[in-house]
């Protein structure tokens, strides 16, 4: 049974095994080629061929440890037929493969020279001149070449997509903890103490309420002012808690650009700007992000907060495909936050030349209708 992590292994590197299949058409090529040739080469390589597809699948629902036997069994295959079909190095090839997918890369490429250091002497032993014995390693040998060099690429990719993966769920993990225990502390010091007074007033006014009315009701009234603040508190926490800053989407739109192959330049100086005007610029950032992923085709994308007077500007810059002809429903909400802190956005967006935003809002949200 292999594991999750192997069987995504296995369709990066051989996701359609079929498909490689077409490489055994240059075992038969030499005998295209070759004039009378004998009835035993045919035989030969039909026979190879029979023990080949049953040793290439079993390759890949086969444990490690058999999959090391089935590389050298596809290996032998090829060294086998060479005396009777020079086209045997076909199975070397495949043999490569197999070795570059088990193996680690400084192994795999020990392995692979050793089998073609076997194949080359044994050309020079059955051809009949050396100068086709050495036409036929130095194709084996480019070929191989870049046969153990794709797949020990792609095995590198996948580890590093792999590690990618298990930061960003590393990182959501420890900033989700870090976020619940400041929740936990904003609520323990924003109620602890309202409560503790609302309490405290809660039975002075019981105790009140027989020998003196008015100064229960007194008691009562500072019980319902107190309870209105810690209302009025606690939704503001939980404004705060809803919101997010723009160093805080900056890091989140990083992690997404980063698991999609895109780099992220910022350019953020410390600029003062109330936290509206921020939380406007950070979903801007959040919407500029997802339609970069979901529609330019981009490989970077350039952020940059500036000053200028008592506005701020946030340009969003990315090298993908343009041509943005019509607003949807991203670019017009950005709009609309824009407008209620008296923003504006201009879009620039030419075919083939990326899309750039530049979003310009005044530091202060003041006097702006909520």
């Amino acid at each position: 049974m292999q594991l999750p992590q192997q069987r995504e292994l296995d369709e990066d590197l051989h996701g359609r095994p079929w498909i490689s299949l077409v490489y055994l058409a240059f075992v038969f090529l030499p005998l295209v080629f070759w004039p009378n040739h004998p009835g035993s080469a045919v035989y030969a390589t039909l026979a190879a061929v029979a023990v080949f597809l049953p040793l290439y699948f079993g390759f890949f629902r086969s444990g490690e440890r058999v999959r090391t036997w089935l590389a050298f069994a596809v290996a032998g295959l090829g060294y086998a037929l060479i005396p009777f079909n020079p086209g045997g190095n076909t199975f070397l090839i495949y043999a490569f493969a197999l070795v570059a997918t088990v193996f680690a890369a400084r192994t795999a490429i020990f392995i692979s020279a050793l089998m073609l250091g076997a194949m080359a002497l044994e050309f020079f032993w059955v051809m009949p001149t050396p100068e086709l014995a050495l036409a036929y390693t130095l194709l084996v040998a480019l070929i191989g070449t870049k046969v153990v060099a794709g797949i020990l690429f792609s095995r590198l990719r996948w580890r590093r997509n792999a590690d990618l993966r298990l930061s960003q769920e590393e990182v959501r993990r420890l900033a989700a903890m870090a976020e619940r225990e400041r929740i936990g502390r904003d609520l323990h010091d924003l109620l602890g103490h309202t409560l503790s007074v609302i309490v405290l007033k809660s039975e002075l006014a019981g105790k009140l309420l027989d020998r003196d009315a008015n100064a229960a009701r007194a008691q009562i009234g500072e019980v319902e002012s107190v309870a209105r603040q810690a209302l009025a508190q606690v939704r503001e926490a939980v404004a705060g808690i809803r919101s997010t800053g723009l160093q805080a989407e900056l890091a989140a739109a990083r992690l997404a650009l980063l698991s999609a192959d895109v780099h992220l330049d910022q350019r953020l100086p410390s600029v003062a700007m109330d936290e509206k005007t921020e939380n406007v610029m950070a979903m801007a950032v959040r919407e500029a992000v997802t339609n970069i992923l979901r529609h330019a085709g981009a490989r970077r994308v350039e952020v940059e907060l500036r000053e200028d007077g008592d506005r701020v500007m946030l340009s969003i810059a990315d090298d993908g495909r343009g041509g943005i002809v019509r607003h949807g429903n991203g670019l017009t909400g950005m709009k609309e936050r824009l407008a209620s802190v008296r923003g504006t956005l201009d879009v620039d967006s030419a075919v083939g030349a990326g899309t750039r935003l530049t979003l310009c809002a005044p530091r202060s949200s003041q006097g702006v209708d909520a």
